[in-house]
């Protein structure tokens, strides 16, 4: 009997969502970071796990409204896929419970999909006596079809929680012959990783106000040419990016080079430039450009 169907991921910012869809899928599939609002856009994989296929969604982490386009935008991303998945996965940090888990629980009550509440970050709770007494007292554990502690860095608790979406997911043949599916573009791909790069350079320094833009890909049988934005909004953080004697940007070429390298199986070429569009996260049209669509 085969089970197949849709897996949303849910939860606030750096809860761990994209680190832990990394470790269960085995592969690299967001970037992850410390930063706010490391995934922008709803990614998309597959899992075949023995007799069950899952698609799964990783979503931006819900965070505090502002008035920018861009976060905006963002918030949205969530509420896309909350009605139209089989299964929802919502995360939280521990046994911390904040305001803005709390407005993501909200998202979730009504809809008709299946629940599972990982608590994740297990490895950092000293007192795990917290865990028992948080999950004893935590009201809306009815809404829950299970509640699951895990600790996705560390990858502990991720084969219970594959057991858990094998039982719940609908009966279904699967949607897609392969588990190789790939939903994202290449020059998407290829963008995120320079840009998990940016933030894992710079994160201290700039905020996210950076963007990955593709200019040009020329891919041939042993090597590809890649010539790529890092796009800032003003002129003090494109010196950043570039930093003493252009230092930053070729550390960050060099290291989105090499994985890169480590995926194609070919040789890279990579060059980067670094230019100032002020306002981008206001701008539609810039943001629909950099696949953060409304």
């Amino acid at each position: 009997m085969k089970r197949c169907g849709y897996v949303s991921i849910i939860g606030k910012t750096n809860v761990g969502k994209s680190t832990f869809l990394n470790s269960l899928s085995g592969k690299k599939v967001s970037i992850t970071s410390k930063t706010s609002q490391t995934t922008r856009s709803n990614i998309y994989t597959i899992k075949n796990i023995k007799n069950t296929q899952a698609i799964f969604i990783d979503t931006p982490g819900i965070h505090s409204k502002t008035n920018k386009a861009m976060n905006k935008i963002l918030r949205k991303k969530p509420r896309e896929v909350v009605n139209d998945v089989d299964l929802i996965l919502f995360m939280i940090s521990g046994s911390k419970f904040d305001e803005l888990d709390a407005e993501t629980l909200n998202l979730i009550k009504k809809s008709n999909s299946k629940k599972i509440l990982l608590i994740n970050k297990i490895d950092l709770v000293k007192d795990k006596s917290e865990l028992f007494e948080f999950v004893k007292n935590f009201e809306h554990k009815e809404i829950f079809d299970s509640i699951i502690p895990l600790s996705a860095l560390k990858n502990d608790g991720i084969d219970i929680v594959e057991k858990e979406i094998e039982s719940l997911l609908p009966k279904s043949d699967f949607f897609y012959d392969s588990n190789n599916f790939n939903f994202q573009s290449f020059s998407f791909e290829i963008s995120e990783i320079i840009r998990e790069k940016v933030i894992r350079y710079l994160g201290d320094e700039l905020p996210y106000e950076t963007a990955v833009q593709i200019e040009s890909m020329n891919e041939k049988d042993d090597e590809i040419d890649i010539n790529a934005l890092i796009l800032v909004s003003r002129q003090s953080q494109k010196k950043i990016v570039i930093g003493s004697k252009g230092e930053k940007i070729k550390q960050i070429g060099t290291s989105a080079r090499k994985e890169i390298k480590e995926i194609l199986k070919k040789k890279v070429r990579l060059e980067l430039w670094c230019k100032v569009k002020k306002n981008w996260l206001n701008d539609p049209v810039t943001l629909e450009s950099l696949g953060i669509k409304n």
